[in-house]
C-alpha cells in the first residue's frame, strides 16, 4: 500500500475541481494524512491585436482565501491547510508539492478534447508529465440530470435546417 502522508489539491475552484478536492478529502480522511489546498493565480497575459485586448480578470487573493477557507471548512476530519501563490500554474503546483513533500498530487481534469489541449495546453496533463510524485486526476461522471440538461441546452441553440421545397 502506498503510504499517503500529505496530499496536494490544487483547485481552480471549477466543478471538476469540487469534485476531485472530495476525493482528496476522502483519501486524506481515510489516510490520516495533511491535505493541501492550493490555488494559483495566473499572471495577466495581454494580448495585442491592432491594439491591447484587456486581460482575463482574475479574483482578488483575499477572495481565493476565502473560497479556501469555506473549502477547509466542508473538509471534515481532517487536517488541512491552504496556499495562495501567483505565478504560472503548472510551476506553482509542482514546486508546491516539492516543497510540501507531498506523496500525491489530486486533481481536477477538464476532459479537453486532444485538439482543445493542443491549442489550449493543459495544466493536468503537464503536472502529470513532469511531477515526481504520482499525480490523481478525477473527473466526475455526469448524471442522468446532468446529461438531460446539456442535451436540452444543444437542442435549443441547433438551428433548424429547414425543409427543401421542390
Amino acid at each position: 500500500m502506498l503510504p499517503l502522508a500529505t496530499l496536494l489539491h490544487p483547485t481552480d475552484f471549477s466543478e471538476n475541481s469540487e469534485f476531485a478536492f472530495r476525493v482528496a478529502s476522502s483519501l486524506a480522511r481515510d489516510y490520516n494524512a495533511r491535505l493541501i489546498l492550493l490555488h494559483v493565480i495566473p499572471p495577466p497575459v495581454v494580448i495585442y491585436a491592432g491594439g491591447p485586448i484587456p486581460a482575463e480578470t482574475w479574483p482578488s487573493v483575499e477572495e481565493v482565501k476565502e473560497k479556501l477557507r469555506v473549502m477547509e471548512g466542508a473538509a471534515r476530519h481532517v487536517r488541512v491547510e491552504s496556499e495562495v501563490l501567483e505565478g504560472d500554474p503548472v510551476d506553482m503546483i509542482l514546486r508546491a508539492a516539492e516543497e510540501t513533500h507531498s506523496d500525491v498530487i489530486v486533481m481536477g481534469t477538464h476532459g479537453r478534447t486532444a485538439l482543445a489541449r493542443l491549442l489550449l495546453g493543459s495544466v493536468a496533463e503537464s503536472v502529470i508529465r513532469k511531477a515526481r510524485c504520482p499525480v490523481l486526476t478525477a473527473k466526475p461522471v455526469p448524471t442522468r440530470k446532468k446529461i438531460v440538461e446539456e442535451s436540452e441546452k444543444k437542442a435549443e441553440t441547433t438551428i433548424p435546417v429547414a425543409a427543401r421545397s421542390e
